[in-house]
């Protein structure tokens, strides 16, 4: 075992430096000329009043663009709505609605119907947005075979452990998302940061086969345009200019329960590849946490566990510490070691999660994430 966990080292550490060859490499170059098209920003909200304040002065710097705002209110038990009405109904170029279903997607759909923009940007009321972020994201449309425009996500807030753990686990979000975009296997991408022509979510219609699930309103669609237009008609962009900031969660218990949310839905796209693309994370941190028991015990085993993780540590911090620079993000060692001993269980609890299958969001519980009733059409 003692061989086999130093070969397991340096392979990890060499497919760490393969997966983030691509980072940065060889993005599709677009025209720099703005497109003369119709644009509308989509923002669901859901028990958002905590975060309107901050949403409002975003949406108060955006209006001043020549794009549609629609605000979407998802059947919210606060004063959500009252409180864009009150702070933004004298907009003429902001709308809010309130949804007559039932969930996120159920929102977006109702915002695309009343929507007059042939581009939809999207993004979630915690968010944050540079100056040139609506231009940047439109760029690639220029191309008429585009169809989807995926971007970058990092949580705020650098003061605590906990919130730097956020950004070193976006960092790893980002690089995977950006690998899979690269090699023509788009499997990731997020809500909070994504744009797609209003035709491409018409001509497969929308969310209709996985309106059950409560999150995967970003992976679904991609799934379903890839399938119908090609991988070629999706990019991803990971270029500072389009980088969103969503809010760092505030606790572990809110942070695994939404990581449960976006893990419990890989069974419903019914792929080998997806599941593989779930299981073998998984499996990896399994082998990393059994290090501990197996090589402890015995003769050398305790150097050669040190030397393991030293190589672990070493390349995420050089790797996922790539990423990070993009965005100015300066990554610390004692962060990169304690997150790299940490990681591993925070991603076996999340797993048992999605076995338990139950998590809330936004006040709804979901007894059960994965309905394989309910399968995304393929």
């Amino acid at each position: 075992m003692l061989n086999f966990y130093l070969i397991w080292s340096f392979s990890y550490a060499l497919l760490l430096w393969l997966i983030s060859r691509t980072w940065k490499a060889d993005h599709p170059k677009f025209s720099g000329n703005q497109i003369d098209i119709a644009v509308s920003l989509l923002i669901p909200i859901r028990n958002e009043l905590e975060n309107l304040p901050d949403l409002v002065k975003e949406i108060h710097r955006l209006s001043k663009l020549k794009i549609e705002i629609i605000l979407i209110d998802d059947q919210s038990e606060d004063l959500s709505l009252d409180f864009l009405k009150h702070n933004l109904s004298e907009k003429p170029n902001i709308k809010i609605l309130k949804s007559p279903g039932i969930g996120k997607k159920a929102a977006i759909e109702f915002g695309v119907k009343n929507c007059v923009g042939e581009i939809i940007l999207c993004s979630d009321a915690d968010c944050s947005f540079s100056s040139d972020w609506v231009e940047n994201m439109l760029r690639p449309f220029s191309n008429p075979k585009i169809q989807l425009v995926a971007g970058p996500v990092m949580s705020m807030g650098r003061i605590t452990f906990f919130q730097r753990f956020q950004q070193i686990e976006w960092s790893s979000i980002l690089l995977m998302s950006n690998y899979f975009f690269h090699s023509g296997k788009p499997i990731m991408c997020s809500a909070a940061n994504l744009a797609y022509r209003k035709s491409a979510f018409q001509e497969v219609n929308g969310f209709e086969g996985n309106k059950s699930f409560l999150s995967g309103d970003d992976e679904f669609l991609l799934k379903k345009i890839t399938n119908r237009f090609s991988s070629e008609s999706c990019v991803y962009l990971s270029n500072p200019e389009v980088l969103v900031q969503t809010k760092a969660i505030k606790d572990w218990s809110s942070l695994i329960n939404q990581r449960i949310r976006w893990a419990g839905k890989w069974k419903a796209h019914n792929s080998l590849f997806h599941g593989l693309a779930a299981l073998i994370p998984f499996f990896i941190q399994i082998i990393w946490l059994l290090s501990f028991f197996i090589l402890i015990p015995i003769q050398n085993g305790p150097v050669v566990l040190l030397i393991c993780w030293a190589v672990k540590i070493l390349a995420e911090k050089w790797f996922l510490g790539k990423v990070l620079d993009t965005y100015s993000i300066t990554s610390k060692w004692s962060d990169a070691l304690f997150t790299g001993i940490i990681h591993p269980i925070f991603v076996l609890w999340t797993v048992f999660g999605v076995i338990r299958g139950k998590f809330t969001w936004k006040g709804r519980d979901k007894v059960r994430s994965v309905i394989l009733a309910d399968k995304i059409e393929q």
